[in-house]
């Protein structure tokens, strides 16, 4: 069977999902992820084949494999790894591929084809998001080695943020810095797209209305929606900005770096190690940027880590409402978001100013409309699923 292999790749791990395409709509078979890329490595594998009531289920966990490589081949190694899974277990043929690419910059507000010129331009975005972006790169070139001749798609996480209007999106900086690029981009863009085609399967009038969307996670952001086109964005020009994250700091006075080089002598390389790895809730408990681990936990710095998550969500709920002059209904998604009732009981606390209120039981079972009957904002908590998400684009680019 002819397939779309949907690769998602990070510093130290290999997200992989195979999808076939019937009557124009994509159908997710299977999940892979190669975790731990620096070794040992782990390999998980998920059948995805049967759905229950929409949620796609986890139906098959295989060995684990190691990757006794080179940590600069380790992503071609990992690949293979998958590759050859599906060779051998699977009537599935890759025959197009889609990536996920956290920065299209001012080049790219929709999926493209890759070429030449193409992977030129997003190798000059590098240093707007060092973390993810080569590694996305890197997964393009090892599918050109693997599957040569293969079509591949780029999708791009700050496509969906093109519409926000220059106001939004433009620092207080003279204006030959906006013009060289230095602006917010907003990240996260595939997951607040399948959400908000999500919501409008559920509630088509809610999904045209005015939308906070919480993608929370080690990498957390929200957004604000309004007739389905972003307006705002807590992450700004990096993947840096808005709310304290599993290790990136979030929003902080540009005054403390003027510190931290005059004071402490640091360069940009520890500035960009501290921020970026030794933040957030790490930095703040000192225990862990897992947040089920924190909570776990119990201690007082835990607890604060956790407290600084949920206050700062309140408060950017706060602006941007404000940037859309009311709101009718707020999602949670991504990892915390989806499966954490107990900081999305918090969250909603904090936002009764809103006339938000959850049902508790629906907040503590994980379904999809988790606010009480007489809450004035809609509460939803929908798992995201961006790799769907680039099998559409795909599809429909290669179609």
């Amino acid at each position: 069977m002819n397939s779309i292999l949907i690769v998602n790749a990070g510093s130290s791990s290999l997200k992989c999902s195979i999808f076939d395409e019937d009557a124009g709509e994509v159908r997710q078979h299977f999940r892979v992820k190669v975790a731990n890329l620096a070794g040992p490595a782990h390999l998980e594998i998920y059948d995805h084949s049967e759905k229950t009531d929409g949620i796609l289920v986890d139906k098959m966990d295989l060995s684990a494999e190691e990757l006794d490589v080179a940590h600069s081949q380790a992503h071609h190694q990992a690949l293979s790894v998958v590759m050859n899974w599906l060779e051998h277990n699977t009537k599935f043929k890759v025959t197009q591929v889609g990536h996920r690419v956290v920065h299209g910059g001012d080049f790219y507000s929709e999926p493209v084809v890759v070429t030449d010129d193409v992977l030129d331009k997003l190798e000059t975005l590098i240093p707007l998001a060092p973390l993810h972006q080569p590694y996305n790169l890197k997964l393009i070139q090892v599918c050109q080695d693997l599957l040569p001749g293969l079509p591949q798609v780029a999708c791009f996480d700050t496509a969906f943020h093109s519409t926000i209007p220059d106001v939004a999106r433009n620092f207080a900086i003279p204006r030959m810095l906006t013009r060289e690029g230095v602006r917010r981009y907003g990240f996260h863009g595939l997951s607040y797209q399948y959400i908000h085609n999500k919501l409008a399967q559920l509630d088509g009038d809610l999904a045209q209305g005015r939308l906070v969307v919480a993608h929370l996670g080690a990498g957390a952001s929200m957004c604000a929606i309004e007739n389905g086109e972003s307006l705002a964005s807590t992450m700004g020009f990096t993947a840096l900005d808005g709310l304290p994250m599993g290790s990136r700091c979030g929003q902080v006075d540009p005054g403390v770096l003027l510190y931290l080089m005059r004071e402490h002598k640091m360069d940009a390389d520890a500035i960009e190690g501290l921020l970026y790895k030794k933040s957030g809730w790490l930095g703040v408990s000192g225990i862990s940027s897992d947040m089920l681990t924190l909570h776990k936990n119990g201690s007082e710095h835990a607890h604060e880590a956790i407290d600084m998550f949920v206050y700062r969500i309140a408060r950017e709920t706060g602006s941007l409402v404000a940037s859309m002059g009311g709101i009718d209904s707020f999602v949670f998604t991504g990892g915390v978001g989806e499966n954490d009732a107990e900081v999305r009981a918090l969250v909603a606390h904090q936002n009764e100013w809103l006339g938000m209120k959850l049902d508790p039981e629906r907040n503590m079972a994980n379904e999809y409309l988790i606010s009480a009957d007489d809450s004035k904002v809609k509460v939803f908590a929908i798992p995201t699923n961006e790799e769907l998400m680039i099998a559409r684009h795909t599809s429909y680019l290669l179609r």
